[in-house]
């Protein structure tokens, strides 16, 4: 019993720092190195204010909508807060992880800041010995954008 405590506290921050290492690599742009974080054939499905905004399936067309949406600021920020594991099986899992996402770009010569709640379904799979995005709904559940004063970019 103490065996399989410690394997699921193990496998849960494995899966915890997945989340964030994701979240740290969008922070830096670095949207090329958080496609190896995706199974080959992952779906991300993102929906804000209710509204679906894109649906993606494998790294290749994940990888082109999150660049070309990123482009559009020159600053962004993630702060990931619970996330919230069921394991269907040894290298099967599923979570539901908060994030606040703050992103600010220039438009119309000010800068602007867009702030999101952000709640994500996902789905994971362990393969070789390490677990990957298989799944994600991304559902921008409150939306607020603002002017902003200053901005150190």
């Amino acid at each position: 019993m103490q065996n399989n405590f410690l394997t699921q506290l193990i496998e849960r921050q494995a899966l915890k720092d997945l989340v964030d290492t994701f979240s740290n690599l969008a922070d830096e742009k670095r949207v090329a190195e958080q496609m190896p974080l995706f199974t080959e054939d992952a779906q991300v499905t993102t929906y804000i204010g209710g509204q679906l905004f894109a649906d993606m399936k494998g790294r290749e067309e994940i990888e082109k909508v999150f660049s070309n949406f990123l482009a559009n600021f020159h600053t962004v920020y993630h702060l990931n807060g619970q996330h919230t594991v069921t394991f269907r099986s040894e290298t099967e899992a599923d979570a539901i992880n908060y994030c606040a996402v703050k992103l600010v770009g220039e438009q119309d010569g000010k800068q602007v800041l867009h702030d999101h709640s952000v709640r994500y379904q996902d789905s994971y799979i362990k393969q070789d010995g390490k677990w990957l995005i298989s799944k994600r709904i991304a559902n921008f559940m409150i939306s607020e954008s603002r002017e902003i004063k200053s901005q150190n970019a």
